[in-house]
């Protein structure tokens, strides 16, 4: 059996006991149904994990008695960073839990030109809260024991100038160039637009901010499956997800 892993933001330690907060608690006692005795893995987000096991367990409090630490970590030797035009219903959802599983270092959601969804004030902190959650939940589902950086929503004019990756890429499938250079960067950004994709200005803005043009195949690809695919490319070109036969 497979064992659980379990997020915290509390200071961990080898040999000391650790209360739960009452979300994990709950996910423990009532979904996983785990008895006192159980293998956990705890992880806190600042590297590594604990081998831990279940000492006490109620419906709204468990305690773990922290047995030793693994510094085990499969993070990317390339840091990728996605900035991603924010899409309607449950897309945004699958790009965060995906992008977190292919070992995507930050992501920044946008507002572009053809955006559709309008967040302001308290229901942007509520997606913003949300969209954490579901890198949590699937950090703890691919082993990732460090989490992405979550930037709040901002404007993409905003978003271009700040980004300072090694190489720069704004996906546009109506660009024809291919890209030659060979350059190994220790990192990269993407930039994906909404599903109406992003305007000829943004894209131009985007280029004199030292994007490159990528395309990815003569297919027109959705905006929940163009970032995917994007950075298991250059994942399998830079990061730790070469193609092996």
């Amino acid at each position: 059996m497979r064992i659980p892993r379990i997020y915290t933001e509390q200071h961990l330690l080898a040999n000391s006991t650790v209360q739960l907060e009452a979300g994990p608690s709950a996910h423990i006692a009532k979904a996983l149904r785990m008895r006192v005795g159980d293998a956990v893995i705890l992880f806190n987000g600042e590297g590594g994990e604990y081998r831990s096991s279940i000492s006490a367990l109620e419906k709204r409090h468990v305690e773990l008695q922290i047995q030793d630490y693994d510094r085990r970590e499969p993070e990317s030797p390339l840091v990728l960073e996605l900035g991603i035009a924010i899409s309607r219903g449950d897309r945004m959802d699958w790009v965060i839990q995906k992008a977190t599983e292919l070992g995507v270092a930050s992501i920044t959601p946008l507002m572009t030109e053809r955006t559709e969804v309008k967040l302001k004030g308290e229901r942007a902190e509520k997606k913003h809260s949300h969209w954490q959650q579901v890198i949590i939940s699937a950090c703890e589902q691919c082993g990732r024991n460090r989490l992405p950086s979550l930037h709040h929503l901002v404007d993409v004019n905003d978003w271009l100038p700040r980004v300072d990756a090694q190489r720069k890429f704004v996906l546009h499938h109506r660009d024809d160039a291919a890209n030659k250079q060979e350059q190994q960067p220790k990192s990269a950004a993407i930039l994906v637009g909404p599903e109406g994709g992003l305007s000829d200005r943004e894209i131009a803005v985007a280029v004199d901010t030292g994007f490159e043009a990528l395309t990815l195949g003569p297919r027109v690809l959705r905006t929940e499956t163009a970032p995917l695919a994007a950075v298991a490319i250059l994942q399998s070109r830079w990061g730790d997800m070469p193609l092996e036969y």
